[in-house]
């Protein structure tokens, strides 16, 4: 039995999915606690999601992960899971992540190169999407001013995220330019 080229590329795609949802919740357990929001490599694999599957696919893989915490594996940082993880201070971020995949999707043209300006930008813009959700939730769950919300649960992140953006779009680059990235 042969299977028709649309068909491996639907199956690779779904392949990548689920690889990048795990990188997801791995990327939730290399966590550094620095108060309600830790560090976590969460946001490398959420960006390299949406520019490896466009702003669908991307948005489908985080989901995925957030899904799977939900319903109880754990996944989120720190082992945690369940409902009240995604309507707790950091469940914010959670739905940030989905949006923000989506957005950092537009850099991805279907089977072409990402240009490093377009590809920043769209991260940029992403993490602003996921940090206003985030740090709106952390305001609303802690009784927090906006200024507040801001010095917990952005600007301590803000370093270090922008390293993971540089990083997850060498990564996607190379496996595109490798013909590596699913179509």
């Amino acid at each position: 039995m042969t299977s028709s080229p649309g068909r491996l590329g639907a199956i690779h795609r779904l392949v990548w999915t689920a690889l990048l949802a795990a990188c997801i919740a791995v990327g939730a357990w290399l966590q550094l606690p620095i108060g309600a929001v830790p560090i976590t490599l969460q946001p490398l694999f959420v960006f390299l999601a949406g520019y490896l599957l466009g702003p669908a696919g991307g948005a489908g893989a985080v989901a995925l992960y957030v899904a799977a915490g939900v319903l109880g594996l754990p996944v989120f940082a720190g082992g945690k899971a369940g409902l009240g993880v995604l309507l707790g201070p950091t469940g914010g971020y959670l739905v940030g992540f989905i949006l923000g995949a989506a957005v950092t999707g537009l850099a991805a043209p279907r089977g072409g190169r990402i240009g490093w300006g377009r590809g920043i930008a769209t991260a940029v813009l992403a993490l602003a999407v996921a940090y206003a959700v985030g740090a709106a939730r952390l305001a609303q769950v802690l009784h927090l001013d906006a200024r507040k919300a801001f010095a917990v649960g952005v600007a301590p992140f803000l370093l270090f995220d922008a390293v993971k953006i540089a990083v997850a779009l060498v990564i996607a680059r190379h496996l595109r330019a490798r013909g590596l990235a699913p179509r």
